[in-house]
């Protein structure tokens, strides 16, 4: 079987032989050791150093040379349209402090994975809510592969932790729940 052992990010120049792509949804696409199949049906192993979020376009290095490369998959998200920059602004800050991952689109509209409370939190607060069928590919956090990251899981991540180890140093010293209709002030 073959193994992808490296993680080769979008924006980083690689001329590898392209010997397959991987179609995943974005909870999939949070991974460090798991049995995959390419979009032609041929198993691979993903056998990566530590987990890492894998955005549409990265590649996978195999060990026998070549790389698979990654595709977001098509799946329910919220397209949210504000009334001007301020407003997507303000919009963009709410979903970030509800630690939900966001996409900004080229068009400067922002897009989530399809979640009720989160819809009518962004209506309450002006916006417009398309929903569609689409890629999902959010920004990766401020402190992403700064060796300084951390994260919160408080059992409402749209993403899978399972093989993501957590070794903070600190604690939080706020508390979270998550009606969705507060502030961290």
């Amino acid at each position: 079987m073959r193994h992808a052992i490296e993680h080769i990010p979008v924006d980083r120049a690689d001329t590898s032989e392209v010997r397959g792509t991987v179609t995943l949804a974005f909870s999939d696409r949070h991974r460090r050791r798991i049995r995959l199949h390419d979009d032609a049906g041929e198993p691979f192993l993903l056998d990566l150093p530590h987990a890492v979020r894998l955005a549409d376009g990265d590649r996978l290095r195999l060990a026998d040379g070549g790389v698979i490369v990654v595709r977001a998959a098509d799946e329910p998200v919220l397209t949210i349209t504000a009334a001007g920059p301020i407003a997507t602004a303000k919009l963009a800050w709410h979903i970030g402090n509800r630690h939900t991952p966001v996409q900004v689109l080229n068009d400067g509209r922002l897009r989530i994975i399809d979640d009720h409370v989160m819809r009518d939190m962004i209506t309450g607060l002006g916006g417009v809510v398309e929903n569609e069928i689409a890629p999902f590919d959010p920004l990766n956090g401020a402190y992403h592969g700064l060796g300084g990251a951390h994260g919160h899981s408080h059992g409402n991540d749209h993403f899978d932790h399972d093989d993501h180890e957590h070794d903070h140093g600190h604690d939080h010293k706020h508390s979270h729940h998550h009606g969705h209709s507060h502030d961290h002030g």
